[in-house]
């Protein structure tokens, strides 16, 4: 499989996956079925959008195919009726969160890269593709964004992955296996973020020195 074979592919199982985790933020927000299906498309479809206007393709990725608003209603209707299913939907949430930006962000830099992209806007694009659509979702549903979560490895696993894909492919790796090294890389930062802590530091004020 070549990385442009890849793309269908990529953003098939993206959107899919983050339709899923709309749909369970909607369950959250004890919606109707119509409520699902929006939530559900504002998230899967969302970070490619961005991803596509930037760059400039014409048609949008699901303009051109539309069977993947069809995948997304698909997705909330499962979850209308299976979200009761499941205990902890928080948590289910964040891991298929993580599963989908482990695919939407190699979908993004290998989209990117096929649009003539240099590597820093491919790092950019891959980070949009993966995020964006998130935190459509979160601030849509009025919950803070995942991209926002103190402490977390979010836009930083997204950063990693995307740096990862852009090297490898300059060293002349097969473009599948770069993108593949990708998907590791952020699902690893990410998993090890939630499971074990990983974190950078962050900001903290200090009192203002005293200039007497």
């Amino acid at each position: 499989m070549s990385p442009e074979d890849a793309v269908p592919f990529l953003d098939y199982a993206s959107v899919l996956v983050f339709a899923l985790t709309g749909a369970l933020v909607a369950s959250r927000a004890q919606l109707d079925l119509v409520g699902f299906i929006f939530f559900a498309t504002l998230t899967g479809i969302g970070g490619g959008t961005l991803r596509d206007l930037l760059l400039g393709q014409d048609p949008v990725f699901w303009v051109g195919r539309p069977g993947l608003l069809v995948l997304t209603s698909l997705a909330a209707v499962l979850v209308f009726f299976t979200a009761h299913l499941f205990e902890s939907r928080y948590s289910l949430i964040l891991w298929l969160d993580a599963l989908a930006l482990a695919v939407a962000v190699p979908a993004g830099v290998d989209v990117a890269i096929g649009a003539g992209a240099g590597p820093i806007v491919t790092v950019a694009m891959g980070i949009i593709t993966g995020t964006f659509g998130g935190m459509a979702r979160d601030t849509v549903a009025n919950e803070l964004p995942l991209i926002l979560k103190q402490g977390e490895l979010y836009v930083t696993a997204t950063f990693g992955g995307a740096v990862v894909a852009v090297v490898l492919i300059g060293i002349g790796c097969p473009g599948v296996w770069a993108l593949i090294a990708c998907g590791i890389t952020v699902f690893a930062l990410r998993a090890g973020s939630m499971l074990l802590g990983w974190n950078l530091p962050t900001y903290r004020p200090r009192p203002p020195r005293n200039k007497g």
